[in-house]
């Protein structure tokens, strides 16, 4: 699914002084790419994510997923139009603690129903070698097994795209590359990847690269 994002502007209040964490960014994402967005801590990053993600409000401008305009839409529609095409990744898991790992898998499920959700459920915790561990919760878990559990539940839905905040930054090396191969693997089958990192081995991986400073888009990034 392609994502246009058209100047986009958001401004917070801090210590009485008006901050603006994005100023005027645009660009485009289509169908089977993966962007990386970098820069400084404090540049907006995360904050862009965000509102890709329809869960903040900008002040200004446009994103537009397919052919829908996602800030267009009343905050219900948002949230089921975002719970069917959109899956989050973050550098903490949100996990369950008191789910087992098969039902933090089909949280989802809670605000958007799936067909075969279970057998789904299941066919992605085989694919990421966690069928094993279904029936554990989150803490007899490794980092890098919880982080696995996350990215199937990002994908319990068949979403068009994942937007990725920081998904290595917990990971040692060989899990951070894991997740990385998951991702590239997902855009290599048409999805649309977002991440948002620091870090420089997942920005190489990356086939879009778009730097931000100071809330600004860097030219030719």
């Amino acid at each position: 699914m392609k994502i246009k994002v058209e100047h986009i502007q958001k401004k917070f209040v801090a210590a009485g002084n008006n901050v603006t964490a994005v100023d005027d960014v645009s660009f485009e994402l289509d169908s089977g790419e993966f962007a990386a967005v970098y820069g400084p801590s404090g540049c907006g990053k995360s904050t862009l994510l965000l509102v890709l993600g329809g869960l903040l409000s900008p002040d200004q401008g446009r994103v537009v997923m397919g052919d829908t305009d996602i800030y267009q839409m009343s905050n219900t529609q948002r949230a089921a139009f975002r719970a069917a095409h959109v899956g989050f990744m973050f550098q903490q898991f949100y996990l369950i603690p008191y789910l087992s790992v098969l039902d933090n898998v089909l949280a989802p499920m809670l605000s958007t129903p799936v067909a075969n959700a279970q057998d789904r459920a299941k066919e992605l915790l085989e694919r990421f070698n966690l069928a094993d561990r279904m029936m554990h919760v989150p803490a007899k878990l490794s980092v890098g097994e919880q982080q696995r559990v996350a990215m199937a539940r990002a994908l319990l839905t068949s979403p068009n795209i994942i937007l990725a905040d920081e998904p290595t930054g917990n990971l040692d090396r060989r899990n951070g590359e894991e997740v990385l191969s998951y991702l590239s693997d997902f855009a290599a089958g048409g999805g649309s990847v977002l991440m948002v990192s620091h870090d420089d081995r997942a920005i190489e991986k990356a086939s879009i690269r778009l730097e931000i400073k100071a809330g600004k888009l860097v030219p030719n990034s």
